[in-house]
């Protein structure tokens, strides 16, 4: 989510250009992850599993990354399949949730909307020579409660009685201060973008 505005993530730290490297190797295994937590969901029809496993899915969000920094194995295909793999679990994650009726509506809508626009207004801006910049506290709170209150939501859905009602006050817990933050952090990234991308045409100016 938004820790790929992040210098310190992949995406900006030096690239060796290598493919087979480790942290790739966990960004393609969390993808082939995908198949399974959709076939559990709808082919074995069992929420609580597929909670699991998207609930592991999102804790190890940061693994890859970590891994390529720690032991420099940055690499240009890194770069691009780390941001894309978490773009790809988070929407069909949530976007399998819809379609299965375990999330409520205006909150998974949401959601996406703000990451779809948060998403293009990056991409373009970037095209347009905009630089990187750090992502704020307010962004990855939200990121984090957000990344849990999902897979809570789908196990309120695959249980019963107390159970279901405890997660899924929790999954209110975890996902509406998430939402809320996500939404100001998202406020705050326009004065950054404009100044990082005012940084970087000057730099491009400068260089030609």
């Amino acid at each position: 989510m938004d820790r790929a505005l992040a210098d310190g993530d992949p995406l900006s730290a030096p690239a060796d250009g290598g493919l087979l490297t480790i942290p790739n190797l966990i960004t393609v295994v969390r993808l082939c992850c995908l198949p399974v937590y959709l076939w559990l969901l709808f082919g074995r029809d069992s929420r609580v599993s597929a909670a699991i496993l998207l609930a592991v899915l999102g804790a190890t969000d940061w693994v890859d990354g970590f891994v390529a920094r720690r032991f420099h194995q940055v690499s240009e295909i890194g770069k691009i399949l780390d941001p894309t793999a978490d773009r790809l679990l988070f929407i069909v994650g949530v976007g399998a949730m819809i379609v299965d009726g375990s999330v409520p509506l205006w909150f998974a809508w949401a959601v996406v909307a703000r990451e779809a626009i948060v998403s293009v207004v990056l991409v373009g801006a970037f095209l347009a020579g905009m630089e990187r910049f750090d992502v704020s506290w307010w962004g990855k709170s939200g990121t984090f409660g957000l990344m849990f209150s999902f897979p809570m939501f789908l196990l309120a859905a695959g249980l019963h009685g107390s159970a279901s009602i405890g997660w899924e006050a929790a999954a209110w817990a975890c996902g509406l201060p998430g939402l809320i933050l996500s939404y100001y952090a998202a406020s705050l990234y326009v004065p950054q973008m404009r100044r990082s991308l005012a940084a970087g045409r000057r730099r491009r100016e400068l260089a030609t």
